[in-house]
Formats: structure tokens, sequence, C-alpha cells
């Protein structure tokens, strides 16, 4: 049983964080804090300049809402929303934070995603705790 449990969680992608929840609880042991986390990637330098700063503001505010309301359901739940490359930062904020458990929706990966790797497949390789993968 795990006592730390993080779940990433993608927004308009289809993924299904309600089946990773399920997950979390069925491992989780008793007062097991769940973290669902979002990662906001950085705009390119390119593209930063013509997006205004309000909308990334507000982007950035309506995430933590949405992800508060879902840790609010759980028990022991927390929500946590940061910035930079999603794998890497997942993998990062586990292991400042103590986690356990990673449990991560993946999807069929296309070939890009042999041949480049995608989050999930990033965060199994780089974690230093447990990863469950829902695919």
């Amino acid at each position: 049983m795990y006592s730390n449990i993080l779940i990433p969680v993608l927004f308009g992608e289809g993924r299904d964080h309600p089946q990773a929840v399920a997950v979390a609880k069925h491992l989780a042991s008793e007062g097991a804090r769940i973290t669902l986390l979002h990662v906001m990637e950085q705009l390119p330098m390119y593209a930063a300049e013509y997006v205004p700063a309000d909308t990334v503001a507000g982007n950035r505010e309506r995430i933590a809402t949405r992800l508060k309301i879902m840790a609010d359901e759980l028990p022991n739940g927390q929500s946590a929303v940061i910035e930079g490359a999603t794998g890497r930062s997942i993998t990062d904020y586990a292991e400042q934070n103590g986690v356990d458990l990673i449990v991560i929706a993946s999807h069929q990966p296309a070939l890009s995603d042999i041949l480049l790797g995608s989050t999930a497949a990033w965060v199994t390789r780089h974690a230093k705790c447990a990863v469950h993968v829902i695919r």
C-alpha cells in the first residue's frame, strides 16, 4: 500500500482520470495523500510574445480551480499546478515531494511516441518511485 500518491492530470485529451483515481484509492494505505498534478508547458519564446500574459494567468487559475474541485472529492486530496516540461516536471515533483506511487494514464502509442517517447514513457523510465500506467 502507498501513502503518497501522485496523479498527473491532462485536461482535454480524453484521459481516464476517474480510472486513475479509482486505482489510486485502491492502492492507497489508510490516510494516504493523493495529489492531482497538472503541468503547464511553457510557451516557446517565438509564440510567447503573441499571447497576452493575462490569458496564460487566466488559464492557470481555471486549471487550478478545476483540480482543487477534483481533489476536494478525495480523502486527503490535494492539487498542484506547476510549469515545465511535462515528463521531467512530473518526476521532479514526485522526487521533491516524497511520492511513492505515480498513477498515470496513457494512450495507445503512435509512431511518434515510439520514436520520441510519450509522457507516460518518460515517467516510467525516470521516476524513482513505483509507477502504475493506465491504458
